[in-house]
């Protein structure tokens, strides 16, 4: 099967078992708020620019190191590859146990690059058989060295200032919490298709996206995880936008991929969200670069599982 195809299943296919949950009104938030119509963000529309290509490739997950280089994953081969730079070939520098299924990527406080990996058919009922698993990559050997295992999932994976690791996944409840001696706490959080993840810059909160269960944004206190709060609920047609992984900006508001709907949002205060682009399905996940020079800082990037890498302009931040 074409790696586009079996992306394209993936979502689509195990989410509709999600889906049918969120059509009971399981996992809902009572008094969410609810979202009004998005307008285009201010000085936002311009068209998405293509800056990169893995071919044949469903793009999983994303990081950039300090000097402007992108990794994604491959979530059909398990690869992990490396982009110098918009327009770079993309190169593979790694390949996960198993050789699929590999997920987000997250960057520890000493500059390590973490690798989400298990993210197989599996996921659907990854609270029970605990399928995830996280390694630690070495970006000039390309050599992966476990780190945790027996996760529901790592679709998503954010990192704390003490190289805390907090892991999601969008097909079932648990989010998990890795410390950085491996210990793992599988059920830290519980919250109905947690996708991305992505923490305040104060470290307080996580923040998710619930792409099929309860669609929206959610924030999860540290502090206090059995609390989670409503950021975004989505009502009416963008109730099956299914949103995906998410980035914060340097003002904490959620810039978040509707996979369905093919937009990349902002979520500017509770409830109220505006376009920063459109004409991208399949977006899988949203980032912002780093560094001086390649993929850098304040530029928002979108990955998919077209295998395509584009900027959206509108999304500068900076």
């Amino acid at each position: 099967m074409h790696a586009r195809q079996f992306g394209r299943l993936v979502r689509a296919g195990l989410g509709a078992v999600a889906a049918a949950a969120m059509l009971t009104g399981v996992g809902s938030v009572a008094g969410a708020p609810a979202a009004a119509a998005a307008p285009v963000c201010p000085g936002a529309g311009s068209p998405p620019v293509l800056v990169g290509q893995v071919p044949g490739a469903a793009l999983e997950g994303a990081a950039v190191d300090s000097a402007g280089r992108l990794y994604t994953t491959d979530l059909v081969t398990g690869r992990v590859f490396r982009l110098d730079a918009p327009g770079a070939r993309a190169v593979p520098v790694a390949t996960v146990p198993g050789g699929s299924g590999a997920g987000a990527l997250a960057w520890t406080p000493d500059g390590s690059l973490l690798v989400g990996y298990g993210a197989d058919a599996r996921v659907a009922v990854g609270d029970a058989v605990r399928p995830g698993a996280i390694a630690t990559l070495d970006t000039g050997t390309g050599a992966l060295t476990p780190l945790a295992s027996g996760l529901s999932a790592a679709n998503g994976l954010a990192v704390a200032g003490d190289g805390v690791v907090y892991a999601t996944n969008d097909f079932a409840t648990q989010v998990g919490r890795v410390f950085p001696d491996g210990g793992v706490e599988p059920d830290w959080a519980a919250l109905p298709s947690a996708n991305g993840a992505a923490l305040s810059s104060d470290d307080r909160y996580l923040y998710v996206s619930r792409t099929f269960v309860n669609p929206g944004v959610s924030r999860i206190p540290l502090a206090n995880p059995g609390a989670p709060e409503d950021v975004l609920t989505l009502t009416g047609a963008d109730a099956l936008a299914a949103p995906d992984g998410l980035a914060l900006d340097s003002r904490n508001r959620p810039v978040v991929p509707a996979n369905a709907r093919g937009e990349i949002w902002r979520v500017d205060t509770p409830g109220r969200y505006c376009v920063l682009a459109s004409g991208l399905p399949m977006s899988s996940m949203v980032l912002y670069g780093q560094g001086s020079g390649g993929f850098s800082a304040g530029r928002l990037f979108r990955i998919g599982f077209d295998g395509a890498i584009y900027e959206i302009p509108g999304g500068f931040d900076g």
